[in-house]
């Protein structure tokens, strides 16, 4: 395999049951269940190995009523991954479900934008509504991170290695960063929280949970843009993904789904 081209898995940690009204600023016409599902990603090739997001732990998800489905570091020691080994997490953004088991990585370097740190650690953590989606030890976690010579930060637009991007998009929270993906069936977006559920990317709708709505909705744009179609768009939180895209193994069913290679659409 091409050093620039990757392979890219799904790895799903945790469940919400909530209504379809709970998704959608302005609600939704449709009294039925959508729930969210969580997950971590992994990005790796003969030579390197990535995660995108760490999750959260079980005590959160029990304060916050999310049901953890099997624990981060266990998710992905089961796929042959060693958090102990890893030496590069990228983090989206610091929402409490991506930013979470803070010492399962120790010899990680961690990979934030800048405008997401500001945000986390300024007059924005000053607004209740602001700071709900965010977990303080999780935030002075990174910051001891910081100061441990631990952290990358990134400004826009970043090649982090041959055929992987960092893009700033913004609007879910001020920092938010997606990932461009060159991968054997063509450039994937890992849109993270750019994209919560496909709905919103092809509605042009948008999550209740939102810094910047104009910068929501550019960024499905850039999403497209970005990717080699539509179907290259990976969103972060919907159950679907688990259901067009195959396991990565038999063995793995239901908790890891292989995203390099198509989708069942």
């Amino acid at each position: 395999m091409s050093d620039d081209i990757w392979e890219v898995f799904a790895v799903r940690y945790a469940e919400h049951q909530r209504k379809a009204a709970d998704n959608y600023i302005g609600g939704d016409p449709h009294d039925v269940l959508q729930p969210l599902d969580y997950f971590v990603w992994v990005i790796r090739n003969d030579k390197r190995t990535f995660v995108v997001d760490t999750g959260f732990d079980q005590p959160v998800g029990t304060r916050r009523g999310r049901t953890v489905i099997t624990p981060v570091g266990e998710a992905l020691k089961r796929f042959g991954v060693d958090p102990d080994q890893v030496e590069d997490v990228i983090i989206s953004h610091m929402h409490y479900d991506h930013c979470g088991n803070v010492d399962l990585f120790p010899r990680a370097r961690y990979h934030v934008q800048d405008k997401e740190m500001q945000m986390c650690t300024g007059r924005c953590m000053c607004h209740r509504q602001l700071r709900f989606s965010y977990e303080e030890d999780y935030v002075v976690a990174m910051v001891r991170k910081l100061f441990a010579g631990r952290v990358t930060f990134h400004d826009g637009v970043s090649e982090l290695a041959p055929g992987i991007t960092l893009h700033h998009i913004g609007g879910h929270a001020m920092g938010l960063q997606s990932l461009r993906v060159k991968t054997r069936r063509g450039f994937v977006m890992l849109a993270a929280d750019a994209v919560h559920l496909y709905p919103h990317l092809d509605e042009a709708r948008i999550f209740p949970t939102t810094y910047n709505l104009a910068e929501v909705l550019e960024g499905y744009e850039t999403l497209k843009r970005l990717a080699s179609s539509r179907h290259h768009i990976v969103p972060g939180h919907d159950p679907a993904v688990m259901k067009l895209y195959p396991a990565a193994s038999s063995a793995l069913s239901g908790l890891v789904v292989r995203l390099d290679v198509d989708p069942k659409v």
